[in-house]
Protein backbone atom coordinates (compact mmCIF):
# COMPACT_ATOMS: atom_id res chain seq x y z
CA UNK A 1 0.00 0.00 0.00
CA UNK A 2 2.70 2.40 -1.05
CA UNK A 3 0.79 5.58 -1.57
CA UNK A 4 2.90 8.72 -1.47
CA UNK A 5 1.36 10.75 1.31
CA UNK A 6 4.09 13.21 2.33
CA UNK A 7 6.43 10.36 1.56
CA UNK A 8 4.67 7.94 3.94
CA UNK A 9 4.47 4.24 3.20
CA UNK A 10 2.94 1.22 4.83
CA UNK A 11 5.24 -1.78 5.09
CA UNK A 12 3.93 -5.28 5.76
CA UNK A 13 6.95 -7.04 7.22
CA UNK A 14 7.30 -10.71 8.05
CA UNK A 15 10.52 -11.69 9.79
CA UNK A 16 11.36 -15.37 9.38
CA UNK A 17 14.08 -17.49 10.95
CA UNK A 18 16.66 -18.47 8.33
CA UNK A 19 17.35 -21.86 9.96
CA UNK A 20 16.58 -24.83 7.71
CA UNK A 21 14.48 -26.52 10.44
CA UNK A 22 11.98 -23.67 10.14
CA UNK A 23 11.75 -23.86 6.38
CA UNK A 24 7.93 -23.74 6.72
CA UNK A 25 8.18 -20.09 7.81
CA UNK A 26 10.39 -19.22 4.85
CA UNK A 27 8.17 -21.06 2.33
CA UNK A 28 4.94 -19.46 3.47
CA UNK A 29 6.46 -15.98 3.72
CA UNK A 30 7.98 -16.12 0.24
CA UNK A 31 4.62 -17.32 -1.07
CA UNK A 32 2.70 -14.27 0.20
CA UNK A 33 5.29 -11.47 0.12
CA UNK A 34 6.27 -9.36 -2.89
CA UNK A 35 9.93 -8.72 -2.06
CA UNK A 36 12.63 -9.82 0.39
CA UNK A 37 15.53 -8.30 2.29
CA UNK A 38 18.17 -10.98 2.74
CA UNK A 39 20.34 -10.31 5.79
CA UNK A 40 23.93 -11.54 5.95
CA UNK A 41 26.39 -11.47 8.81
CA UNK A 42 29.36 -9.18 8.03
CA UNK A 43 31.76 -11.70 9.58
CA UNK A 44 30.42 -15.00 8.19
CA UNK A 45 29.06 -13.74 4.85
CA UNK A 46 26.98 -16.34 3.03
CA UNK A 47 26.21 -19.27 5.34
CA UNK A 48 24.85 -22.67 4.19
CA UNK A 49 21.33 -21.68 5.36
CA UNK A 50 21.53 -18.51 3.27
CA UNK A 51 21.95 -20.59 0.13
CA UNK A 52 18.83 -22.64 0.88
CA UNK A 53 16.72 -19.55 1.48
CA UNK A 54 18.13 -17.88 -1.64
CA UNK A 55 17.15 -20.87 -3.79
CA UNK A 56 13.65 -20.78 -2.26
CA UNK A 57 13.37 -17.10 -3.20
CA UNK A 58 14.48 -18.01 -6.76
CA UNK A 59 11.78 -20.64 -6.91
CA UNK A 60 9.08 -18.15 -5.88
CA UNK A 61 10.52 -15.44 -8.18
CA UNK A 62 10.79 -12.97 -5.31
CA UNK A 63 12.87 -9.83 -6.05
CA UNK A 64 15.34 -9.07 -3.27
CA UNK A 65 17.85 -6.65 -1.81
CA UNK A 66 20.72 -7.66 0.49
CA UNK A 67 21.83 -6.17 3.78
CA UNK A 68 25.33 -6.96 5.06
CA UNK A 69 24.85 -6.53 8.80
CA UNK A 70 27.07 -6.46 11.94
CA UNK A 71 29.91 -4.54 10.26
CA UNK A 72 30.83 -3.25 13.73
CA UNK A 73 31.72 -6.79 14.89
CA UNK A 74 35.29 -8.04 15.30
CA UNK A 75 36.52 -9.58 12.05
CA UNK A 76 33.77 -8.07 9.88
CA UNK A 77 34.56 -7.42 6.23
CA UNK A 78 32.13 -5.92 3.73
CA UNK A 79 34.26 -6.92 0.75
CA UNK A 80 34.65 -10.50 1.88
CA UNK A 81 30.90 -10.85 2.53
CA UNK A 82 30.07 -9.29 -0.84
CA UNK A 83 32.54 -11.65 -2.55
CA UNK A 84 30.79 -14.62 -0.90
CA UNK A 85 27.43 -13.39 -2.29
CA UNK A 86 28.99 -13.12 -5.77
CA UNK A 87 30.58 -16.57 -5.55
CA UNK A 88 27.77 -18.55 -3.98
CA UNK A 89 24.50 -16.79 -4.80
CA UNK A 90 24.53 -14.34 -7.70
CA UNK A 91 26.89 -12.25 -9.80
CA UNK A 92 24.17 -9.59 -10.10
CA UNK A 93 24.60 -8.18 -6.58
CA UNK A 94 25.72 -4.53 -6.64
CA UNK A 95 26.56 -2.35 -3.62
CA UNK A 96 24.61 0.89 -3.22
CA UNK A 97 26.29 1.73 0.08
CA UNK A 98 29.74 0.88 1.46
CA UNK A 99 30.79 1.12 5.11
CA UNK A 100 32.87 3.94 6.57
CA UNK A 101 35.23 1.90 8.73
CA UNK A 102 34.82 -1.60 10.18
CA UNK A 103 34.63 -3.01 13.73
CA UNK A 104 34.82 -0.21 16.35
CA UNK A 105 35.55 2.32 13.59
CA UNK A 106 32.26 1.62 11.79
CA UNK A 107 30.77 5.12 11.74
CA UNK A 108 28.30 5.11 8.89
CA UNK A 109 28.05 4.45 5.17
CA UNK A 110 28.79 6.08 1.83
CA UNK A 111 25.70 6.36 -0.37
CA UNK A 112 27.19 5.69 -3.82
CA UNK A 113 24.25 7.01 -5.86
CA UNK A 114 24.27 10.40 -4.13
CA UNK A 115 28.04 10.31 -3.48
CA UNK A 116 27.53 11.43 0.12
CA UNK A 117 28.62 10.09 3.49
CA UNK A 118 25.73 9.30 5.84
CA UNK A 119 26.30 9.09 9.60
CA UNK A 120 23.82 8.03 12.26
CA UNK A 121 24.06 9.95 15.53
CA UNK A 122 22.03 9.94 18.73
CA UNK A 123 21.32 6.99 20.99
CA UNK A 124 19.39 5.03 18.35
CA UNK A 125 20.99 6.40 15.21
CA UNK A 126 17.88 8.53 14.72
CA UNK A 127 19.82 11.70 13.79
CA UNK A 128 20.84 11.25 10.18
CA UNK A 129 23.69 13.49 9.05
CA UNK A 130 24.55 13.72 5.34
CA UNK A 131 28.02 15.12 4.62
CA UNK A 132 30.98 14.92 2.27
CA UNK A 133 32.75 11.59 1.82
CA UNK A 134 35.86 11.25 4.03
CA UNK A 135 39.04 11.98 2.01
CA UNK A 136 40.44 8.46 2.39
CA UNK A 137 37.32 6.91 0.78
CA UNK A 138 36.80 9.30 -2.15
CA UNK A 139 38.88 7.26 -4.62
CA UNK A 140 37.23 3.95 -3.74
CA UNK A 141 33.74 5.48 -3.79
CA UNK A 142 34.33 6.93 -7.28
CA UNK A 143 35.54 3.59 -8.60
CA UNK A 144 32.56 1.75 -7.04
CA UNK A 145 30.09 4.32 -8.35
CA UNK A 146 31.43 3.91 -11.91
CA UNK A 147 30.92 0.15 -11.63
CA UNK A 148 27.42 0.72 -10.25
CA UNK A 149 26.43 3.10 -13.06
CA UNK A 150 27.80 0.67 -15.65
CA UNK A 151 25.90 -2.28 -14.15
CA UNK A 152 22.61 -0.31 -14.04
CA UNK A 153 23.15 1.09 -17.55
CA UNK A 154 23.58 -2.42 -18.96
CA UNK A 155 19.90 -3.08 -18.13
CA UNK A 156 18.57 -0.01 -19.97
CA UNK A 157 19.31 0.91 -23.61
CA UNK A 158 18.92 4.65 -23.21
CA UNK A 159 21.19 4.79 -20.17
CA UNK A 160 23.70 2.62 -22.00
CA UNK A 161 23.88 5.22 -24.79
CA UNK A 162 24.47 8.03 -22.30
CA UNK A 163 27.05 5.92 -20.51
CA UNK A 164 28.99 5.12 -23.69
CA UNK A 165 28.93 8.79 -24.71
CA UNK A 166 30.33 9.66 -21.29
CA UNK A 167 27.28 11.75 -20.36
CA UNK A 168 26.33 12.25 -16.71
CA UNK A 169 23.25 10.18 -15.83
CA UNK A 170 20.86 11.67 -13.24
CA UNK A 171 20.33 9.89 -9.90
CA UNK A 172 16.56 9.73 -10.69
CA UNK A 173 17.19 7.93 -13.99
CA UNK A 174 19.56 5.48 -12.28
CA UNK A 175 17.03 4.79 -9.50
CA UNK A 176 14.19 4.17 -11.90
CA UNK A 177 16.29 1.81 -14.07
CA UNK A 178 17.54 -0.02 -10.98
CA UNK A 179 13.96 -0.40 -9.75
CA UNK A 180 12.93 -2.08 -13.02
CA UNK A 181 15.99 -4.33 -12.97
CA UNK A 182 15.47 -5.34 -9.32
CA UNK A 183 11.78 -6.17 -9.80
CA UNK A 184 12.74 -8.27 -12.84
CA UNK A 185 15.41 -10.00 -10.65
CA UNK A 186 18.17 -8.83 -13.00
CA UNK A 187 20.03 -6.90 -10.29
CA UNK A 188 20.22 -7.21 -6.50
CA UNK A 189 21.04 -3.99 -4.58
CA UNK A 190 23.35 -4.48 -1.57
CA UNK A 191 23.39 -2.29 1.56
CA UNK A 192 25.88 -2.12 4.44
CA UNK A 193 25.51 -1.32 8.12
CA UNK A 194 24.81 -2.48 11.64
CA UNK A 195 21.20 -3.07 12.66
CA UNK A 196 22.01 -3.14 16.38
CA UNK A 197 23.26 0.46 16.30
CA UNK A 198 20.72 1.50 13.62
CA UNK A 199 23.52 2.37 11.22
CA UNK A 200 22.56 2.01 7.57
CA UNK A 201 19.12 0.44 8.15
CA UNK A 202 17.33 3.70 7.25
CA UNK A 203 18.81 3.46 3.74
CA UNK A 204 17.65 -0.17 3.52
CA UNK A 205 14.06 0.92 4.26
CA UNK A 206 14.38 3.62 1.58
CA UNK A 207 15.74 0.88 -0.67
CA UNK A 208 12.65 -1.27 -0.05
CA UNK A 209 10.48 1.65 -1.21
CA UNK A 210 12.76 2.58 -4.12
CA UNK A 211 13.57 -0.86 -5.53
CA UNK A 212 11.25 -3.61 -4.29
CA UNK A 213 7.76 -4.01 -5.81
CA UNK A 214 4.56 -2.78 -4.24
CA UNK A 215 1.52 -5.04 -4.83
CA UNK A 216 0.51 -3.00 -7.89
CA UNK A 217 3.90 -3.52 -9.57
CA UNK A 218 3.28 -7.23 -9.91
CA UNK A 219 1.20 -9.06 -12.52
CA UNK A 220 -2.37 -9.98 -11.48
CA UNK A 221 -2.56 -13.06 -9.27
CA UNK A 222 -3.52 -16.23 -11.12
CA UNK A 223 -6.07 -18.77 -9.88
CA UNK A 224 -8.61 -21.34 -11.06
CA UNK A 225 -12.39 -21.01 -11.09
CA UNK A 226 -13.44 -24.06 -9.01
CA UNK A 227 -16.68 -24.44 -11.01
CA UNK A 228 -15.36 -24.30 -14.57
CA UNK A 229 -11.71 -25.21 -13.96
CA UNK A 230 -10.67 -22.23 -16.13
CA UNK A 231 -7.83 -19.85 -15.26
CA UNK A 232 -8.91 -16.55 -13.71
CA UNK A 233 -6.94 -13.47 -12.71
CA UNK A 234 -7.39 -10.87 -9.99
CA UNK A 235 -5.71 -7.47 -10.09
CA UNK A 236 -4.36 -5.87 -6.94
CA UNK A 237 -7.14 -3.30 -6.72
CA UNK A 238 -9.66 -2.43 -4.04
CA UNK A 239 -12.56 -2.45 -6.51
CA UNK A 240 -11.74 -5.98 -7.73
CA UNK A 241 -13.50 -9.09 -6.33
CA UNK A 242 -12.10 -10.24 -2.97
CA UNK A 243 -9.42 -12.97 -2.97
CA UNK A 244 -6.93 -13.85 -0.21
CA UNK A 245 -4.70 -16.68 0.95
CA UNK A 246 -4.52 -17.98 4.54
CA UNK A 247 -0.84 -18.64 5.19
CA UNK A 248 -0.46 -19.22 8.93
CA UNK A 249 -2.50 -20.29 11.96
CA UNK A 250 -1.58 -19.28 15.47
CA UNK A 251 -3.23 -19.93 18.82
CA UNK A 252 -3.53 -16.75 20.82
CA UNK A 253 -4.17 -16.90 24.59
CA UNK A 254 -6.52 -13.89 24.42
CA UNK A 255 -8.57 -14.31 21.25
CA UNK A 256 -8.24 -17.99 20.33
CA UNK A 257 -7.26 -19.02 16.81
CA UNK A 258 -5.70 -16.34 14.59
CA UNK A 259 -5.67 -16.93 10.83
CA UNK A 260 -3.04 -14.81 9.08
CA UNK A 261 -3.95 -13.93 5.52
CA UNK A 262 -2.70 -11.92 2.54
CA UNK A 263 -5.29 -9.97 0.52
CA UNK A 264 -4.56 -10.18 -3.21
CA UNK A 265 -7.58 -8.26 -4.45
CA UNK A 266 -10.68 -6.47 -3.24
CA UNK A 267 -11.66 -5.33 0.25
CA UNK A 268 -12.82 -7.46 3.19
CA UNK A 269 -15.24 -6.03 5.76
CA UNK A 270 -15.64 -7.32 9.30
CA UNK A 271 -18.89 -9.23 9.79
CA UNK A 272 -19.18 -10.33 6.15
CA UNK A 273 -19.36 -13.88 4.80
CA UNK A 274 -16.60 -15.36 2.66
CA UNK A 275 -16.04 -18.64 0.87
CA UNK A 276 -13.17 -20.95 1.71
CA UNK A 277 -12.76 -22.16 -1.89
CA UNK A 278 -10.32 -24.91 -0.88
CA UNK A 279 -12.81 -26.59 1.48
CA UNK A 280 -15.94 -25.40 -0.34
CA UNK A 281 -17.41 -24.02 2.88
CA UNK A 282 -18.62 -20.58 3.98
CA UNK A 283 -16.93 -18.74 6.84
CA UNK A 284 -18.10 -15.67 8.73
CA UNK A 285 -15.50 -12.97 9.31
CA UNK A 286 -15.56 -12.08 13.00
CA UNK A 287 -12.83 -9.57 13.69
CA UNK A 288 -10.04 -8.36 11.42
CA UNK A 289 -6.77 -7.49 13.14
CA UNK A 290 -3.67 -5.70 11.96
CA UNK A 291 -0.69 -7.00 13.90
CA UNK A 292 2.17 -4.84 15.12
CA UNK A 293 4.73 -7.21 16.67
CA UNK A 294 3.06 -8.01 20.01
CA UNK A 295 0.24 -5.45 19.86
CA UNK A 296 -2.74 -5.38 17.51
CA UNK A 297 -5.32 -3.01 16.19
CA UNK A 298 -8.85 -3.87 15.14
CA UNK A 299 -9.91 -2.93 11.59
CA UNK A 300 -13.37 -2.41 10.14
CA UNK A 301 -12.02 -3.48 6.75
CA UNK A 302 -8.76 -4.46 5.09
CA UNK A 303 -7.71 -3.47 1.58
CA UNK A 304 -5.97 -5.13 -1.31
CA UNK A 305 -2.26 -5.86 -0.92
CA UNK A 306 -2.35 -5.97 2.87
CA UNK A 307 -1.66 -8.63 5.48
CA UNK A 308 -3.88 -9.14 8.52
CA UNK A 309 -5.31 -11.80 10.81
CA UNK A 310 -8.89 -13.06 11.20
CA UNK A 311 -10.45 -14.22 14.45
CA UNK A 312 -13.14 -16.88 14.58
CA UNK A 313 -12.67 -18.90 11.37
CA UNK A 314 -13.80 -22.48 11.97
CA UNK A 315 -12.48 -24.57 9.14
CA UNK A 316 -9.58 -22.76 7.47
CA UNK A 317 -6.03 -24.12 7.30
CA UNK A 318 -2.68 -22.99 5.96
CA UNK A 319 -2.78 -22.55 2.18
CA UNK A 320 -6.57 -22.21 1.87
CA UNK A 321 -8.05 -19.60 -0.46
CA UNK A 322 -10.61 -17.16 0.98
CA UNK A 323 -12.76 -15.31 -1.55
CA UNK A 324 -16.01 -13.62 -2.51
CA UNK A 325 -18.74 -16.35 -2.45
CA UNK A 326 -20.29 -14.95 -5.67
CA UNK A 327 -16.97 -15.04 -7.54
CA UNK A 328 -15.01 -18.09 -6.39
CA UNK A 329 -11.30 -18.50 -7.17
CA UNK A 330 -8.72 -21.06 -6.05
CA UNK A 331 -5.22 -19.67 -5.61
CA UNK A 332 -2.13 -21.87 -5.78
CA UNK A 333 -1.57 -23.70 -2.51
CA UNK A 334 1.65 -23.63 -0.51
CA UNK A 335 3.72 -26.78 -0.85
CA UNK A 336 5.73 -27.84 2.20
CA UNK A 337 8.58 -30.35 2.41
CA UNK A 338 7.99 -33.72 4.06
CA UNK A 339 9.27 -34.25 7.65
CA UNK A 340 12.65 -35.97 7.93
CA UNK A 341 13.13 -36.78 11.64
CA UNK A 342 10.82 -38.71 14.02
CA UNK A 343 10.75 -39.10 17.79
CA UNK A 344 8.69 -41.07 20.27
CA UNK A 345 7.06 -38.79 22.84
CA UNK A 346 5.34 -39.65 26.11
CA UNK A 347 3.79 -37.59 28.93
CA UNK A 348 5.33 -37.55 32.43
CA UNK A 349 2.11 -38.91 33.96
CA UNK A 350 -0.93 -40.81 32.66
CA UNK A 351 -3.17 -37.79 33.50
CA UNK A 352 -1.21 -35.65 31.05
CA UNK A 353 -1.90 -38.00 28.12
CA UNK A 354 -4.99 -36.13 26.95
CA UNK A 355 -3.46 -32.67 27.49
CA UNK A 356 -0.39 -33.69 25.49
CA UNK A 357 -2.57 -34.99 22.66
CA UNK A 358 -4.51 -31.71 22.47
CA UNK A 359 -1.36 -29.59 22.58
CA UNK A 360 0.34 -31.63 19.85
CA UNK A 361 -2.75 -31.49 17.63
CA UNK A 362 -2.83 -27.71 18.02
CA UNK A 363 0.85 -27.46 17.11
CA UNK A 364 0.41 -29.67 14.04
CA UNK A 365 -2.43 -27.42 12.84
CA UNK A 366 -0.15 -24.39 13.17
CA UNK A 367 2.88 -26.00 11.53
CA UNK A 368 2.36 -28.01 8.31
CA UNK A 369 5.90 -29.48 8.53
CA UNK A 370 5.14 -31.05 11.92
CA UNK A 371 3.25 -34.37 11.91
CA UNK A 372 1.80 -36.52 14.62
CA UNK A 373 0.77 -40.16 14.52
CA UNK A 374 -0.03 -43.00 16.88
CA UNK A 375 1.77 -46.32 16.44
CA UNK A 376 -1.08 -48.85 16.67
CA UNK A 377 1.14 -51.82 17.60
CA UNK A 378 3.04 -50.21 20.50
CA UNK A 379 0.56 -47.49 21.44
CA UNK A 380 3.36 -44.88 21.19
CA UNK A 381 2.87 -41.33 19.96
CA UNK A 382 5.33 -40.47 17.18
CA UNK A 383 6.11 -36.86 16.21
CA UNK A 384 7.94 -35.94 12.99
CA UNK A 385 9.52 -32.69 11.86
CA UNK A 386 12.24 -30.95 9.86
CA UNK A 387 15.16 -31.54 12.22
CA UNK A 388 16.31 -32.02 15.81
CA UNK A 389 16.06 -28.32 16.68
CA UNK A 390 12.53 -28.15 15.25
CA UNK A 391 11.31 -31.06 17.40
CA UNK A 392 13.25 -29.86 20.46
CA UNK A 393 11.45 -26.51 20.33
CA UNK A 394 8.05 -28.17 19.78
CA UNK A 395 8.61 -30.45 22.80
Amino acid sequence: EKQRKDNEYRFNIIDTPGHIDFTVEVQRSLRVLDGAVVVFDGVAGVEPQSETVWRQADKFNVPRVCFINNLDRMGASFDRSLASIHERLTSHAIPLTIPIGHEQQHEGVVDLLRMKAVRFLGEHGEKIVVEDIPQNLVEEAKKRRDELVEKISETDDQLMEHFLEGKEVSVEALRSALRKATIASRLVPVFAGSALKNKGVQLVLDGVVDYLPSPVDLPPVKGVDPKSGLEVFRESKDDEKFAALAFKLQSDPYVGQLTFFRVYSGVLKAGSYILNATKGSQERVGRILRLHANSREELGEIQSGNIGALVGLKNTHTGDTLCDPEHPILLEQIVFPEPVVSLKIEPKTKQDQEKMGLALRKLSEEDPTFRLKGDTETGDTIISGMGELHLEIIV
